[in-house]
């Protein structure tokens, strides 16, 4: 039985109390349990356990991550999590510190990532899909959805996980198209497990 892992990242704010980020965990752990997965869901600006989380990603196959994009990164308290799972993972659960040897320190740096799973980054964002990949678009300046969440991959790819495409709902706040985003997030989901 393939195992998932859901983490949901949202804090909530006056302006965001993560009603869309529930809903879109909610669909994910409908979807999963239907194709018979064992799921688990965190949420990480609830109390946690640490070992009990790095025992979560020491079980789960897939790890999906639903975070709001907040200032252009995570919510500080998913950050916190990360601070908190990942450090204490990192001697030998996780990844083996940071994967560089005392004979070749020069080498393999955020390569000891120990886990062998995959995980999806699913995205609710302020911004509009026209923001991205356009040079004339200057906020952004043409970079990708990936190039501004560079930093998060990089955390997944620290403990050893492969990327799956990332999902992105754009334009929630001021434009919202929920609908829409419901059904190209099962579309999302359909595609890729």
């Amino acid at each position: 039985m393939t195992k998932v892992l859901i983490l949901n990242g949202h804090l909530k704010y006056s302006y965001s109390p993560g009603q869309l980020t529930a809903s879109l965990v909610e669909q994910a752990e409908t979807y999963f349990s239907k194709k018979g997965w064992e799921v688990r869901t965190t949420i990480t600006e609830e109390a946690y356990e640490v070992p009990s989380e790095i025992e979560k990603f020491k079980w789960a196959d897939v790890v999906v991550l639903q975070m709001p994009l907040n200032w252009m990164g995570m919510p500080w308290s998913l950050k916190k999590y990360v601070d908190d799972v990942w450090g204490a993972g990192m001697a030998g659960e996780m990844s083996l510190y940071d994967g560089r040897s005392s004979e070749s320190p020069k080498e393999n740096y955020g390569m000891g990532g120990l886990l062998k799973g995959q995980y999806m980054l699913s995205i609710t964002a302020n911004s509009p899909h026209e923001a991205f990949n356009n040079p004339a678009e200057n906020y952004f300046d043409g970079r990708t959805e990936d190039d501004l969440l560079l930093p998060v991959h990089l955390l997944f790819k620290w403990i050893g996980l492969k990327k799956i495409p990332s999902f992105w709902a754009y334009d929630v706040m001021k434009n919202p198209q929920i609908e829409n985003d419901f059904m190209r997030f099962d579309a999302h989901l359909k595609n890729h497990f």
